[in-house]
């Protein structure tokens, strides 16, 4: 809660460094009482936030950008530690792109949020004149993941704020000291109290607390079982969700891509962050031509990745996030395994890592869709490699999926990989690049499929956070009534049938035709 917000509850969540063991921070719980004394004062704290200027919200918000640079390595450090991702990684794709999106949404809020002129259709209604202006929901709750604990909600939250909403915030009981680090951070701000709420509820409780605490919005980010017990609980008050689920991701590699930059994109897409990302890639389908030479140059960077400490500098991959996800990877690994999956190659793991949440790197050939790493999302440092006749083939077998998060093509042709990966089924297609987009703060993130629906990030994204309405001018306001409205007579009949026929006939004559009767009745608008 904020720091004038005091919670009922005395107890706390140990935070736990998944690399060490050890304890780094307590963080205290909240209870449902807590939540729905928030959920009031984020309400009666929206009302007048969204009666400011955006320009004005926009000046509050930028306070926090010079606390971010400031503070990097510090963040950067307590993400490491609280994830167990590297340092490196922390600083890359939690910390930066927060501040890309931040620098992003403060120079573009005010012109998403202008009112967008609709002309007229029709020479009938020239006089109606339209706009569509953006209303903020009211107050946005945000559920976040433990796989990116800070630039995830972070630019949920900026783009909720700065629309005109409250926010209440429920990030994963793993990243808890993450989640701190948010709050301090948008106490920075100096927001009016009760606009933004940190809470630390159970998984198991938030979701459905927050909906009956009668939020009116709520984005999730997690797993398909969860996104889809949400999604029925908020159909029960019409809430309207945004669900960014899960992934297994396919790379495409066609014969004539550069097979250096392939390789690499390989690498890092399917293990940085021990391959805990939702866009990275599980699968990939090679062409049969050049998948000895691609499989040669992956083996041999996989062999050569850095397992350790996250806080090293020369560290490549830290460790799993949690035990659980770590055993997911096993049971996958050992039913690929038991079905003819061949390790081609993994990175070492220095002595006395072997267990707890440390895995090897691991390239899988003789892999098939009758696989969980292949039909299903393993969420770590696997990936599997299947050679292809064609690519045709490649993409029937990138769509034999429930999901459509992400996807790649690779090749030299780049006009030919966008026809080729634009019949892929999925909500981001990258080529030659992968994982990457969700950096960009200006494209849109969501997927297909039971990857999920709506959209976070860029113009669409922002618009996520805002409800659309119309407003109609009448430039005839002098007018004493429309040309349909009562009393109705034969004569207003065959006006309309003439105007009809007027701007929508086929032939002349019609079209002249109409005109008269048109004429007749026009008059009646400014007649009392």
């Amino acid at each position: 809660m904020s720091a004038n917000q005091a919670s009922t509850n005395t107890n706390q969540t140990e935070c736990i460094n998944p690399a060490t063991g050890e304890i780094i921070g307590y963080s205290p719980e909240h209870t449902v009482a807590d939540l729905l004394g928030a959920a009031a004062a984020a309400r009666q704290a929206q009302i007048h936030w969204a009666a400011l200027d955006v320009r004005d919200r926009v000046k509050a918000l930028g306070g926090i950008k010079p606390w971010l640079v400031d503070r990097a390595d510090t963040l950067a450090a307590v993400i490491s530690k609280d994830n167990g991702k590297t340092r490196t990684e922390a600083l890359a794709t939690e910390v930066l792109p927060a501040v890309m999106a931040l620098s992003y949404y403060l120079g573009n809020a005010a012109r998403f949020l202008n009112p967008e002129p609709i002309p007229p259709s029709s020479l009938l209604l020239a006089n109606k004149w339209s706009k569509l202006v953006r209303v903020p929901y009211g107050v946005v709750a945000i559920i976040s993941p433990w796989n990116y604990p800070f630039s995830i909600p972070f630019a949920e939250v900026i783009m909720a704020l700065l629309a005109g909403n409250a926010v209440i915030l429920k990030t994963a009981t793993q990243t808890q000291m993450v989640g701190r680090a948010l709050e301090t951070c948008f106490q920075e701000a100096n927001l009016p109290a009760g606009l933004f709420t940190f809470v630390n509820l159970p998984g198991k409780v938030a979701g459905d607390a927050l909906l009956d605490a009668g939020v009116d919005k709520l984005f999730f980010t997690g797993s398909v079982a969860v996104g889809r017990h949400l999604m029925a609980q908020a159909a029960k008050t019409l809430t309207p969700v945004v669900l960014e689920l899960g992934g297994n991701d396919p790379m495409l590699v066609c014969d004539d891509a550069d097979l250096d930059r392939a390789s690499y994109g390989a690498l890092w897409a399917a293990f940085q962050n021990c391959g805990q990302s939702c866009g990275g890639v599980e699968r990939i389908y090679v062409h049969r031509a050049v998948y000895e030479p691609f499989l040669e140059r992956l083996c041999s960077k996989v062999k050569g990745l850095r397992v350790g400490l996250p806080a090293g500098p020369q560290t490549d991959m830290g460790a799993m996030t949690t035990r659980q996800q770590t055993e997911t990877v096993r049971r996958h690994l050992e039913d690929a395994i038991s079905k003819g999956a061949i390790v081609a190659a993994q990175s070492p793991v220095p002595e006395g890592m072997e267990g707890g949440n440390f895995l090897p790197a691991m390239v899988l050939t003789q892999v098939d869709h009758g696989m969980l790493v292949m039909t299903e999302e393993t969420f770590g440092p696997v990936v599997g490699v299947m050679p292809v006749g064609d690519m045709d083939e490649a993409v029937v077998l990138a769509n034999d999926s429930p999901y459509g998060l992400t996807g790649s093509v690779w090749s030299r042709d780049v006009a030919t990989a966008e026809q080729i990966g634009r019949r892929i089924r999925a909500g981001v297609i990258t080529i030659n690049d992968h994982l990457m987009s969700h950096g960009l703060a200006e494209t849109p993130w969501g997927g297909f499929k039971t990857s999920g629906m709506g959209r976070t990030h860029g113009k669409i994204g922002f618009h996520e956070m805002t409800q659309p309405q119309v407003v109609v001018h009448d430039l005839l306001s002098f007018a004493k009534r429309n040309l349909w409205w009562h009393p109705y007579s034969e004569a207003l009949y065959r006006g309309l049938r003439g105007a009809l026929h007027l701007f929508y006939g086929t032939r002349w004559r019609d079209r002249l035709a109409g005109l008269f009767p048109l004429a007749r009745v026009l008059t009646r608008i400014f007649r009392a």
